[in-house]
């Protein structure tokens, strides 16, 4: 088993100790399962659906900056062909 001192403690953690010490001692300490588990799994649902929508958002704005350039280069290139003709 790792050392205890080494065992990393993360800020949700914090939250659930400061809201319930007790909570946070069954769950981190003794291991019991929280009773809520179905608000849990719906919980981690949301935030995966949230974070695709994240993801997915920079994609679309990375790909129209992309067309925005594509469609200044383009103009450009319309604009010089018809200076020179």
């Amino acid at each position: 088993m790792a050392d205890p001192r080494e065992r990393i403690i993360r800020a949700s953690e914090i939250g659930q100790y400061v809201f319930c010490a007790q909570a946070w001692w069954l769950g981190s300490v003794e291991g019991h399962p929280p009773a809520n588990q179905q608000e849990l799994a719906a919980g981690e649902m949301a935030h995966s659906r949230h974070g695709w929508r994240v993801r997915t958002a920079l994609v679309l704005r990375r790909l129209a900056y992309g067309v925005l350039v594509l469609a200044g280069m383009v103009g450009l290139v319309w604009l010089v062909s018809w200076l020179v003709s």
